[in-house]
């Protein structure tokens, strides 16, 4: 068998959303890290990756993160970006820095947001207490998120997020300086009483990039877990089609 940097773990559940010979893109399950690190040494997505995929991420070495462009936080769902191949993720990376790759995000969030329909433009400086988190600072690095509701209930609101920066935590940052924290999210929360959730409500639904062999614009979607699906029918909110 192989030897590889990161240790396989079939045990990972993985869907491949999108996949050739250059690049991958897979739905990460809530829970599951993207990458490994302290006390997730061997249960990561890359892990669940390497079985397949090992010698293409092994040769793209550690000073190419082992392909991953892009991270999700632990409990949030959705899709990442893959590179299996040296080239491509360059050029994918290329793009990640010139704003030319697309997000789109759905979450719950408590109450409404106002106006329904905005751009936050907040900078966000990273600080270390217990956790590495974000915060709203005028020294912060450009952090760009626009929003829309969907749907509002009597306690919640369902919106979609598209950042147009990858700040961290930035959508869970902005909607809680807009007094709409997402659901589920005790990191960010407070002490601001909210409906409970079985996790953070925040899905990558949908992502959109160049191809680095074709040059045309692929667009990937991921459809909205079961368990966000709960959440929004109890708060009363309907997902769009």
């Amino acid at each position: 068998m192989p030897q590889y940097s990161l240790a396989p773990n079939a045990r990972i559940p993985i869907e491949i959303r999108y996949r050739d010979d250059e690049l991958l893109v897979v739905e990460k399950p809530a829970g599951i890290v993207t990458q490994p690190g302290k006390g997730h040494r061997d249960d990561s997505l890359l892990n669940g990756l390497f079985v397949e995929f090992g010698n293409s991420l092994q040769n793209m070495g550690e000073e190419r993160t082992w392909g991953l462009l892009h991270r999700l936080d632990k409990d949030t769902s959705g899709l990442v970006i893959v590179a299996l191949r040296i080239n491509a993720y360059d050029h994918l990376r290329d793009q990640f820095e010139k704003r030319l790759v697309k997000k789109l995000y759905y979450a719950i969030v408590k109450g409404m947001p106002s106006p329904k329909q905005g751009v936050i433009q907040d900078p966000i400086s990273e600080v270390t207490a217990t956790k590495k988190i974000g915060v709203i600072h005028r020294d912060g690095k450009q952090a760009i998120t626009a929003y829309k509701v969907l749907s509002t209930g009597a306690m919640a609101s369902l919106i979609e997020a598209r950042p147009k920066t990858g700040r961290l935590h930035q959508i869970r940052v902005h909607m809680t300086s807009k007094g709409c924290p997402i659901l589920g999210d005790d990191l960010y929360m407070g002490q601001v009483k909210a409906p409970p959730a079985p996790r953070l409500c925040l899905h990558a639904a949908e992502l959109s990039f160049i191809h680095p062999t074709t040059g045309h614009r692929v667009t990937v979607s991921a459809p909205v877990p079961k368990d966000f699906i709960r959440v929004c029918k109890r708060m009363g909110l309907e997902l769009p089609a």
